[in-house]
């Protein structure tokens, strides 16, 4: 008699749990949607397109604006990233010089434990199917031998951070 009521409050919990995680993540979907929009170039573009519905001779016209302001912001945004690696490699060399052995011991097993993460995320990113996360740099549905290869990256961040 008391088993009814009790599997019946655990059953309850887990739907409550599953529909709140489905909840959680469409929510936070809809909210970045229109900050991932602005990270691709190829993104972008549609997303303009889309809101402002260009005839074809505005299109033209338009495409060379984006093109010349798409690379713009691929510049900028790869001049900020060597920026912050420069940053965080000369914020690492000052602090290493004033934390104890037991200190720098704990921060290289955080550097190594955070570096697993990121092989495990593009090993993930790279097994991903739907294209939803292949295409951050601009190269959208770019999976493993696909369309055009993008440009090199001069500057590790992983092993900007882990680097003593």
């Amino acid at each position: 008699m008391k088993t009814r009521p009790l599997l019946l409050g655990i059953i309850t919990l887990i739907v409550g749990f599953v529909i709140g995680m489905l909840t959680s993540a469409q929510l936070r979907l809809h909210r970045l949607k229109p900050v991932r929009m602005y990270f691709s170039e190829d993104r972008f573009r549609e997303g303009f397109y889309k809101t402002i519905q260009p005839d074809e001779a505005q299109k033209a016209k338009i495409d060379l604006i984006l093109d010349k302001y798409g690379k713009m912001n691929t510049e900028t945004q790869s001049n900020f990233r060597k920026e912050l690696d420069s940053n965080i490699k000369a914020m690492r060399k000052e602090l290493d010089s004033n934390l104890t052995k037991e200190q720098l011991a704990r921060l290289k097993e955080m550097d190594e434990k955070r570096q697993e993460m990121m092989k495990q995320e593009r090993k993930r990113r790279d097994n991903d199917t739907t294209g939803f996360r292949n295409d951050r740099r601009g190269f959208p549905g770019r999976g493993p031998g696909q369309g055009p290869v993008p440009p090199p990256f001069h500057g590790d961040r992983d092993s900007a951070i882990s680097s003593n």
